[in-house]
């Protein structure tokens, strides 16, 4: 499978867990907090400019939405989680929502974890971190916006993440979808993980 994507259409939004479509094809979901740039990095892995809707208010993704494709696989767009202004009452619906569609027996190939790499990962990020490695997800984590932090500090702000999440280098990546710095990079890793 080439990193190239020819045509992507919206397949349905998902507002509740009985509501999730049949597994009937791979599946590359991405999951982050409510203003790390999630629907742009899912419009700049598919080379589309306005499929995934970017809006200036945190927590503007309320559903699971799916895209197809090439009639090939799913992409899957989480909602957001952390900064999100909602009731706790619609918090706890979308935590519902996002670990019921993790935990089912999907055709999940790969989930992307995004994080702004400007910020100290906290509580809440290693207790995802926790939870998807419990459940037994493969998971690559996208520090995005790395055009907003100096070069020379990227190194060392990466370090934190690999250090605090345990992680291997070869599974966190650094991109910026303004720039399109290491979107290629993504692309391949997840190209090849629906290839597996």
């Amino acid at each position: 499978m080439k990193p190239k994507v020819k045509q992507v259409v919206f397949e349905k939004s998902v507002f509740k867990p009985e509501d999730l479509p049949q597994p009937k094809l791979s599946e590359v979901a991405f999951l982050g907090r409510s203003n790390v740039g999630k629907s742009s990095l899912i419009n700049a892995f598919l080379g589309q400019k306005k499929l995934a809707r970017v809006s200036s208010t945190p927590g503007f993704t309320k559903a699971i939405n799916f895209f197809r494709v090439d009639h090939r696989f799913w992409v899957v767009d989480l909602p957001g989680f952390g900064f999100a202004k909602v009731s706790p009452k619609v918090r706890a619906a979308w935590q519902k929502l996002i670990e019921t569609y993790l935990s089912s027996p999907r055709r999940l190939k790969l989930l992307v974890l995004i994080f702004d790499i400007r910020r100290e990962p906290d509580e809440l990020d290693l207790l995802l971190l926790d939870y998807v490695k419990k459940i037994g997800r493969r998971f690559i984590v996208v520090l995005n916006k790395i055009d907003r932090a100096k070069k020379t500090a990227r190194p060392n702000l990466k370090k934190k993440y690999l250090e605090k999440f345990g992680l291997k280098e070869e599974d966190v990546f650094l991109c910026s979808c303004k720039t399109k710095e290491g979107i290629a990079e993504v692309r391949q890793k997840i190209f090849e993980m629906l290839e597996e």
